[in-house]
């Protein structure tokens, strides 16, 4: 990656990323859920299902501290 992007353009891309983070965590999320349901004997598959949801959730935070600093600070 050697284009030279403004910060609006930068700023797009973050936004694209934040939302195809959040469609994967909830993709995941609805995975994990219906493999509880369908095979609760597998649980290999919903326990990687479970942290491929908490990853893109991470991303998630991540990338809303970037695009709106300090509103999604912890308390404490």
């Amino acid at each position: 990656m050697t284009d030279v992007v403004d910060s609006d353009e930068l700023l797009r891309r973050i936004q694209r990323a934040r939302a195809c983070a959040a469609q994967e965590e909830r993709a995941w999320r609805a995975r994990g859920e219906r493999l509880g349901r369908e095979d609760p004997g597998d649980s290999g598959a919903v326990r990687d299902a479970e942290i491929r949801t908490v990853a893109y959730g991470a991303v998630l935070r991540v990338l809303d501290e970037i695009l709106t600093p300090g509103k999604h600070t912890a308390p404490g």
